[in-house]
């Protein structure tokens, strides 16, 4: 794999990939364990494929280059599941089989190049089937999977056997498991069904993916999503070894909430701080200055777990220097490999003073997969014209990092941002630290409670609150929130507060972004109320 990757991106197979495409073939079936005397598609096979469904064929590129493919066909259900060969469903390899009326998307091929494999993207290729069997309303997905590992048990296990050994994981068969994990269901098992299977004893697994929506009307493909599933996380602040233990962690949270299908994964601002530990012998303003080296490799982890768990992470936020100026910033890594920072705008007092901090200078939203959205650094939200700023680009959900280490400085950031769900007519979700760091001055106590808030109608809980964590403990929270209830607010809400404004009266606008004038913060004790 490389060191770092820039973009991943999933698409539509096009005839000018073939070269990629062959190429990554061959360095998939290099190594396997059948005889192929071919191991690749023609091109005369692909330019058929493409011609006859090319909305079927999907490809993964990493920085550009095609490193993964599914191919696939529509075929009758009754033909799927009877016994057949792998010749015999794709017509002697002519895919004559395929058939528009039909209810099935039929898996002919799937693999991902040996170099990128770890990053998940053989799972986001079955994701992206089951996307567009439920989009072309298809009963199901089906495919007859091989058994790698089977040849070594034959002596003493039957097929059926075996499957329910890999299922209860008392054997690891790496494609079977890997099917199993995606929700397939075993229909049968099928013998002679790809010849030269020697390490399948010439067995393979027919198995099948039901789609629940089969009977609704067929949405075109790559619509926006309408609910999107929120992970947030409240993180227990605890002595850390090494950035690699902070990794650790942050992976464990990333990999939960992303095992529940969630679209976002949010930490709280300053998480990091349990770093600064090693340096406590320093004045806070340095320490805080040491740890600002781990900025860009905590990034580059974090936009590698972004494509790993195909998930969107918004990392909290961190200490950065640039130019000689102390930043409190933190970055949206897609799930496509990109990413895009934001920094804290409003810098409070105790930052200033304790580790001379400077705000940044740019206000703005950002687009993702998920519809367009704003994140705010915990101060930030405490003053409303940044929100409506970005309600105006068309947010539809603020993202709010937060740290407070009283429960006063937690009731101004809930109760703002409370307020800003309802005026700006979107959703706002927080996140907080917890627990206590002894070791670590300036950072000693924190109190939280994660939430994510919602406009007042309706259509939206009574009292705003669409989920809250306890108080104070280690714990995520997993919410899904419906954009398209915000569509019908912004029209026939009980009241219209986006469509109301008094334009007439006042206005809110962006000014040309100023440079920086940053006074050099004076270390020196005072009344601590962090946000």
């Amino acid at each position: 794999m490389q060191t770092e990757i820039s973009k991943v991106e999933l698409r539509n197979l096009r005839i000018e990939d073939y070269k990629e495409l062959r190429m990554t073939m061959q360095h998939a079936y290099k190594p396997a364990d059948m005889e192929m005397e071919q191991p690749y598609w023609d091109e005369k096979d692909i330019k058929r494929l493409l011609k006859i469904f090319p909305e079927g064929q999907l490809v993964v590129l990493v920085d550009g280059k095609v490193v993964g493919s599914a191919l696939s066909l529509i075929v009758d259900h009754k033909k799927a599941t009877m016994n057949h060969t792998y010749e015999k469903i794709t017509g002697n390899y002519s895919f004559n089989t395929h058939d528009y009326e039909g209810e099935v998307l039929y898996g002919i091929d799937v693999f991902i190049d040996p170099a990128y494999r770890g990053l998940r993207l053989g799972r986001r290729l079955y994701d992206a089937r089951k996307e567009l069997c439920e989009q072309l309303n298809l009963r199901s997905i089906i495919f007859a999977g091989r058994m790698p590992m089977f040849n070594e048990y034959a002596s003493e296990l039957t097929p059926k056997e075996y499957i329910e050994k890999v299922r209860l994981k008392e054997i690891h068969d790496p494609v079977l498991a890997f099917q199993l994990s995606n929700d397939f269901h075993v229909i049968k098992v099928m013998r002679n069904y790809l010849e030269g299977d020697k390490n399948s004893q010439d067995y393979a697994v027919l198995m099948e993916w039901n789609n629940i929506y089969y009977e609704k009307d067929p949405v075109l493909i790559n619509t926006r999503k309408s609910v999107i599933r929120l992970g947030l996380v409240q993180w227990q602040m605890r002595p850390l070894a090494n950035v690699e233990a902070l990794f650790e962690q942050a992976e464990f949270f990333i990999d939960a909430v992303s095992g529940y299908g969630s679209d976002f994964a949010l930490f709280p601002e300053l998480f990091v701080a349990p770093l600064m530990a090693d340096f406590n012998h320093l004045s806070e303003a340095d320490a805080i200055r040491e740890i600002a080296r781990y900025c860009e490799p905590i990034r580059k982890r974090f936009q590698e777990m972004a494509i790993s768990y195909n998930i969107n992470i918004i990392t909290g936020s961190m200490p950065m220097v640039e130019d000689g100026n102390l930043y409190n910033v933190g970055f949206l890594c897609k799930r496509d490999g990109t990413f895009e920072m934001y920094t804290k705008i409003h810098i409070t007092p105790n930052e200033v003073n304790y580790w001379g901090m400077v705000g940044g200078n740019e206000i703005k939203t950002f687009d993702t997969d998920c519809g367009k959205i704003g994140i705010m650094i915990c101060y930030d939200i405490e003053f409303p014209e940044l929100s409506r700023l970005m309600a105006d680009e068309g947010m539809e959900i603020l993202f709010v990092p937060f740290l407070t280490d009283t429960q006063n400085g937690y009731t101004r950031v809930k109760s703002c941002a409370q307020a800003r769900a309802i005026e700006n007519e979107c959703y706002v979700a927080i996140a907080g630290c917890v627990g206590n760091l002894p070791g670590v001055n300036n950072m000693d106590i924190q109190y939280a409670q994660t939430a994510v808030f919602t406009p007042s109608d309706f259509s939206f809980p009574s009292n705003g609150i669409k989920a809250e964590a306890t108080p104070n403990t280690e714990m995520t929270i997993i919410v899904d929130v419906d954009l398209d209830l915000l569509k019908e607010l912004h029209e026939f809400g009980s009241v219209r507060i986006l469509k109301d404004r008094r334009e007439d009266l006042y206005k809110i606008k962006k000014l040309t972004a100023a440079q920086p004038k940053p006074e050099a913060g004076e270390v020196k004790p005072k009344t601590r109320s962090r946000k």
